[in-house]
């Protein structure tokens, strides 16, 4: 009887990937590389069959796909009396409003690329973005235009700046440009002989380790991306999506936009996100599904009881990065019926599902399938930071179990393993690996540690970077800090590796958010009872707040540069003691670590 409940389990799953996976391909199948459709076409197909459904809800206001359309063909004239020319480049430097899609919509009707700026950086990091992006006209709003304007002396050429608001000085008012630009749509002719090989969008890393780099994404690439979701949510026109990520970053722009606009639903946009009015909305606006980041889903379980948490229409949350420990609790607490978690980079070639919802798992590539797949794990030394190559040369793939780096193989013609890169030709090299398995052959390396299990599922197990060596042991960041976000009152964790004077490799650090009173003691048996010896982080610091991207993915940078020198952490500081667990670093503690009387 166990073994038949089993077999009908492992069915039930089976007919559930396959489902998921033919809804996605059916979408994703005709895309190639070659062909003059592009996502603006696929886009104006949707609104010529939903032309007088709600489209899109901004801060009360909504508009048919009739109306958003319209907004767009304004921007696409705007850009053709200016002249701009196909492939030439629109800085837009806005936070998420009802505009926003329609303008590169608009201008990819006429073959203008729009680079799409994170709105949250500021000086250096922004002017690196623009100058890179090669615009000499960008698009801001009231809030971001006076941060544009403490970067204009760091460009390194001149940059019209259009304002949707009031214009001061040298900048020009959009919104008086637009009123003399028709609503209809420009001649198709104005994109004569492009393909979708040629680039739509620049779409920018979240640069957690360094200045951003812009992808280059395809008409092909946000084909992939929009038909891909509208595919695999199997999302309809009854469908709302409640999308509170920012725009200018692909899984709120792209996927979450396009499972709702290419089957005739409806996007309900936020500014920005808020836990506290989520569940609100949620419920006021009817949304069925909406689109996370992981850590979107953190604050959610770290936020108090909201009546409207379980009074909600949602029927699918979809996304990546949601971690194991927060799975279970949102789909129990917030009684969300399903969770359909993604892997995939912006600019890679690698893309998984996790269709039948095995919590953990960011998607799964059964045995019968392997062969169609373009995805590996490959075996790889922490320590040198290279792949783990045989006496043969080529590399050495992992096994179940075993933790490799994912690689995506790089097919030409292929639209879906298409490698397109970045701007930066140097940058774009070095994500690619030649003479993996065989002579000749090229993998895109998405610099991600990942394992499989035997029924085929994968794994996230932590960035090439993040995972150090300490004591002979390869230790995961990411596993570390699940272990720890169980101590009662961790609210969040970021760990990663210090160099220790005297010490082979990396000591493991953690930086805690904690809700009230830090208890040392207890976090000190916690760490011993859940963790090895070699990965028991050696030192602790408390933070008020974790310093995130735009994206919610945690900065470690500058916490790597701060160690656990006392004169540069504010707040309080800890050593793990072999003996009394963890204790303050006082100035005596620092003195005997620097003049190495502790033992570490």
């Amino acid at each position: 009887m166990e073994k038949w409940m089993r077999f009908q389990a492992r069915v039930k799953r089976d007919l559930r990937f396959w489902r998921g996976l033919q809804r996605t391909l059916k979408r994703v199948k005709s895309i190639a590389r070659d062909s003059n459709n592009l996502i603006c076409d696929d886009i104006q197909a949707a609104v010529e069959q939903w032309r007088n459904e709600r489209a899109m809800t901004f801060e009360g206001r909504t508009v048919t796909y009739g109306e958003l359309d319209a907004m767009a063909n304004r921007y696409a004239h705007w850009a053709k009396g200016l002249n701009l020319r196909r492939g030439q480049v629109v800085a837009l430097f806005m936070p998420n409003r009802l505009e926003y899609f329609a303008i590169w919509y608009g201008l990819s009707k006429v073959g203008v690329v729009t680079a799409l700026i994170n709105n949250q950086l500021t000086g250096l990091p922004l002017a690196h973005c623009l100058n890179i992006s090669g615009a000499h006209h960008a698009i801001v709003d009231a809030e971001t235009s006076p941060v544009f304007e403490q970067a204009r002396p760091l460009l390194e050429r001149k940059m019209q700046e259009w304002v949707l608001g009031q214009a001061h000085g040298d900048q020009r008012d959009l919104v008086q440009a637009l009123k003399s630009c028709s609503q209809l749509p420009p001649d198709r002719s104005v994109r004569e002989d492009m393909t979708a090989a040629d680039t739509v969008l620049l779409i920018y890393t979240s640069g957690t380790t360094g200045l951003p780099k812009a992808a280059r994404i395809t008409h092909m690439r946000a084909q992939l991306m929009m038909r891909g979701f509208a595919g695999a949510t199997g999302a309809t026109s009854k469908d709302r999506v409640y999308v509170a990520l920012p725009l200018y970053h692909a899984t709120g722009g792209l996927c979450g936009v396009g499972a709702a606009l290419l089957n005739g639903g409806s996007v309900v946009l936020r500014r920005r996100f808020s836990a506290t009015h989520f569940w609100k909305e949620i419920v006021a606006e009817g949304c069925t599904m909406f689109v996370y980041i992981g850590e979107l889903c953190r604050y959610l379980v770290n936020h108090e009881f909201d009546e409207d948490e379980i009074r909600h229409k949602v029927r699918l949350a979809f996304g990546n990065g949601l971690r194991p420990d927060v799975w279970p609790q949102l789909k129990q607490r917030f009684r969300v019926p399903e969770v359909l978690e993604f892997y995939g980079s912006t600019e890679g070639n690698v893309s998984l599902f996790n269709f039948d919802g095995r919590e953990g798992a960011v998607g799964r590539v059964p045995k019968w399938l392997k062969k169609r797949f373009n995805i590996r794990l490959v075996q790889y030394d922490v320590e040198t930071e290279e792949v783990v190559r045989g006496l043969d040369g080529l590399c050495v793939e992992a096994g179940p179990g075993q933790v490799g780096q994912c690689v995506g193989q790089i097919a030409a013609g292929d639209a879906r393993s298409e490698f397109t890169g970045y701007l930066d030709k140097a940058a774009s090299e070095k994500k690619v690996l030649h003479n993996v398995f065989e002579r000749g052959d090229a993998w895109f390396a998405t610099g991600d540690l990942l394992r499989t299990d035997a029924d085929g599922y994968f794994y996230f197990v932590d960035r090439i970077g993040d995972t150090f060596r300490w004591k002979g042991e390869n230790v995961s960041t990411n596993e570390v800090a699940e272990r720890l976000l169980a101590f009662p009152g961790v609210e969040e964790a970021n760990v990663y590796g210090v160099a220790v004077d005297g010490a082979d490799g990396r000591a493991g650090m953690a930086a805690l958010v904690v809700d009230g009173a830090f208890d040392a003691k207890a976090f000190s048996d916690h760490v011993r009872q859940e963790l090895p010896a070699y990965a028991q982080p050696l030192f602790v610091r408390l933070l008020p707040a974790m310093e995130t991207t735009g994206t919610f993915k945690i900065r470690k940078v500058d916490l790597v540069a701060d160690g656990y020198d006392p004169g540069k952490v504010k707040g309080p500081l800890f050593f793990h003691d072999p003996k009394k667990g963890y204790v303050k670093i006082t100035k005596s503690v620092w003195d005997k670590l620097q003049a190495g009387t502790v033992k570490i």
